[in-house]
């Protein structure tokens, strides 16, 4: 009986298989099985000279994963551990096949608590990261706990008791640390790591005048393939650093000025329409909050706002500049939000609308200062235990997430399809996604 030239059969672990090209051919070039095809996406012969491929596999594990290909969908036994299935998806290169199946396309409004994750340090949590592909990092003490997007551990990254100031991903396999600089040291500043096994890969370095020197690294941003960073030296050196993505070498430094506070900053985010940066130095760092925008290519601020003079006393802790870049979120003590006019030349004055109404239930022991994120055309505010999603033009509440174990939310973060929420008293993470919407 002649063989069908479509038809690629497959012994994984002693259990047959058949499949098509066509089957194959969703794995992608990429990945194991895709390289089975030719460059006609034509099976090609085994090393045996048959038709029989033979994979010393978990056949349990290759016919969930041969099903995925099949029909997109990850139907998975309570007896095969999630853990052994991301293990064999990773050796066939689906991992990222497994994961676009089981969450869809990130929609505040729709988000399920996923997971949580316990911590290593108790109470003492200062900020979570999202990585692009939906990993994580969690930053307490000197210590950079790493995980993958499984939420599996990587090993940790360690600054020998210097303490973490900010972190950031570069790319998924690629984390950028800020630190402060150590008494009689010149350790300190700011280093590149490894994801997937904690080493250090690059240390970055800060020149004036021609001179390296020693520095304290803040707050970070990314964007335009730099990195910006708010940098303190022992010689009044204030302002924000950029470096290049690629080399790691430092390409600018914007120093500050009497009336802009920049090497305390502690937010700085890239605006890639305007082509600026705006640096948010905030209560209780200092009294008078600062918000401006750099522009590198004139060496000016070009847009600025203080609120010294204030008669009102609300202190800005948190500001996040609105996805089309026109307004200024900004978030008080109180969990009111405001908004800053972009377009005003002098910045204007702060359009507050309260939410206290908003609050219910127990208030958590510890209390933690608001934080704020903009992702796809919704803004979120975490407020004590819980954090809210305001959508459309008039920034409507829409959504809120909350959960009843770890006490209040010091940071969250969002990226990969994923929220990451860090709660203060346990230093537990919670991992929220967007089911996917299934046809009936």
């Amino acid at each position: 009986m002649a063989i069908r030239r479509d038809r690629v059969r497959f012994n994984v672990g002693g259990k047959l298989f058949e499949t098509t090209a066509t089957t194959l051919a969703n794995a992608g070039r990429d990945s194991m099985l895709g390289a089975l095809l030719d460059d006609n996406w034509d099976p090609v012969r085994s090393p045996a000279g048959d038709d029989h491929h033979f994979i010393d596999r978990n056949p349990d594990c290759f016919s969930v994963l041969l099903d995925l290909l099949r029909t997109g969908e990850l139907h998975v036994s309570p007896t095969i551990p999630e853990r052994l299935l991301y293990r064999e998806a990773a050796f066939y290169g689906l991992l990222d096949h497994v994961r676009a199946a089981k969450f869809g396309p990130f929609d505040g409004n729709r988000l399920r608590l996923a997971a949580s994750v316990s911590g290593r340090a108790p109470g003492d949590g200062t900020a979570v990261r999202a990585s692009p592909d939906g990993g994580c990092c969690v930053a307490h003490g000197s210590m950079v706990h790493v995980y993958d997007w499984t939420l599996e551990e990587r090993p940790p990254i360690s600054l020998d008791y210097q303490r973490v100031n900010d972190a950031g991903y570069v790319s998924p396999d690629r984390i950028v640390i800020t630190a402060r600089e150590r008494l009689g040291s010149r350790d300190g500043g700011m280093g590149l790591f490894s994801a997937s096994d904690g080493r250090p890969r690059h240390k970055f370095e800060v020149a004036h005048e021609g001179e390296t020197k020693s520095f304290t690294a803040g707050a970070l941003g990314f964007g335009a393939r730099r990195i910006f960073a708010s940098c303190k030296g022992r010689c009044n050196e204030y302002g924000v650093g950029v470096w290049d993505q690629v080399t790691g070498r430092q390409s600018d430094f914007f120093y500050e000025s009497a009336n802009c506070s920049l090497g305390d900053a502690d937010r700085l985010q890239w605006l890639g329409a305007r082509e600026c940066l705006m640096v948010s130095t905030l209560f209780p760092k200092t009294d008078n909050c600062f918000i401006g925008l750099l522009d590198f290519r004139a060496k000016g601020v070009v847009w600025s706002w203080c609120d010294a003079g204030a008669l009102d006393e609300k202190w800005v802790l948190d500001a996040v500049a609105m996805e089309d870049e026109s307004s200024v979120c900004v978030v008080n003590q109180f969990d009111d939000l405001g908004f800053l006019d972009l377009r005003s030349g002098g910045g204007g004055g702060v359009r507050w609308s309260s939410r206290s109404r908003l609050m219910k239930g127990r208030m958590p022991d510890e209390l933690c200062y608001p934080k704020l994120r903009v992702c796809g055309g919704q803004l979120y505010s975490s407020m004590n235990d819980s954090i809210s999603v305001f959508s459309g033009h008039e920034w409507v509440l829409t959504s809120r997430l909350r959960r009843s174990y770890g006490g209040s939310i010091c940071d969250f973060s969002i990226g990969g399809d994923r929220l990451f929420v860090l709660h203060s008293e346990e230093n537990v993470f919670d991992v929220w996604e967007t089911p996917l919407l299934r046809m009936v």
